[in-house]
């Protein structure tokens, strides 16, 4: 056999190797199964030990949720996905709270708490279901990459919705943090008067290669082949944009919450966020004893009391 025959075997297997090595990235990190409706005696729990201690507050924050009053709205993304929403009334003229989910979560699960903080304040509060999450379509998670597309989308959607003197906060946690700290930097209309990170991380890159290193992988080996099957598979750049840079360009009020004994997004991004943040109004606020996600049900009237002091700071 022709040396050059070999060479083109050899070159051929191992792109193929390299190839499926980042299909495999794609689907493990990014890909989306299908989602099927909970029953309405069912309830979906974060997994981990630290979120058994707040199962019933949860579950009756999911209640509450579901025997309130609300509208399903929905949006069409740039790229063609039906986006969905529940928007819950408290305040007619009240400001509303648009409210991202964390990664792998959904609204029900992970805002329902937010619905009832939102009330505490006066707040309207439209919960939404990312993209590839929930009851809106996809199959692919960007970690707020294509998500920041989709807030813009939301924001739009609520100017034309509720009228064009609508004000607006947006509200993340976890990847949804990361997502409204993104689009925090864009060029956002008037309407948006404040953003709130909870537990956000600085980076998509910093988060997945310190997952692969807890999970015993050379992260620096490993990290391209995420990226690659990001790119090829679930057609995004994942280091377009982060919310580390984004706090360059931010401009309008921004407060940070992170729970102090979170270990999967550790405190210091947020710390390190918030001393990169260029918005004359920005505020920290640690939460101790709060794992990740947990910030407002461990103390809830430290997490209202921090939101209403900032509210009253900024002047809105």
């Amino acid at each position: 056999m022709d040396w050059w025959i070999i060479l083109l075997i050899v070159v051929g297997a191992m792109l193929f190797a390299v190839l499926l090595v980042a299909l495999l990235c794609y689907f493990k990190v990014f890909y989306s199964r299908k989602r099927k409706p909970l029953g309405e005696d069912a309830y979906e729990i974060p997994e981990g030990e630290e979120y058994e201690a707040y199962r019933d507050q949860i579950i009756e924050w999911v209640k509450l949720a579901r025997t309130y009053p609300h509208e399903d709205v929905e949006i069409t993304s740039h790229d063609g996905l039906t986006l969905r929403g529940r928007y819950y009334e408290c305040n007619k003229d009240g400001i509303v709270e648009i409210l991202f989910h964390g990664y792998r979560g959904n609204a029900e699960r992970d805002m329902s708490g937010g619905v009832a903080r939102c009330f505490a304040l006066g707040r309207n509060a439209l919960i939404v279901d990312h993209r590839g999450s929930g009851r809106s379509d996809g199959h692919t998670i960007t970690f707020g990459i294509l998500e920041k597309r989709d807030a813009l989308r939301w924001v739009d959607f609520a100017i034309e919705h509720f009228g064009k003197d609508v004000r607006i906060i947006l509200t993340g946690i976890s990847m949804g943090a990361a997502t409204v700290m993104m689009a925090s930097g864009e060029n956002l209309p008037e309407n948006v008067i404040c953003t709130l990170a909870d537990c956000g991380y600085s980076s998509a890159k910093e988060i997945i290669k310190k997952v692969i290193r807890e999970m015993k992988l050379p992260a620096e080996l490993c990290y391209p082949f995420v990226k690659l099957g990001a790119f090829l598979f679930g057609g995004f750049r994942l280091e377009e944009d982060s919310p580390m840079e984004a706090m360059a360009r931010v401009k309008i009020p921004l407060i940070f919450i992170h729970g102090a004994s979170d270990d999967f997004v550790p405190c210091d991004m947020s710390e390190r966020l918030f001393a990169a943040c260029a918005s004359p109004h920005k505020s920290f606020v640690k939460i101790e004893g709060a794992a990740h996600g947990l910030a407002y049900p461990t103390d809830k009237e430290g997490y209202v009391q921090a939101l209403a002091d900032f509210q009253a700071e900024c002047g809105f």
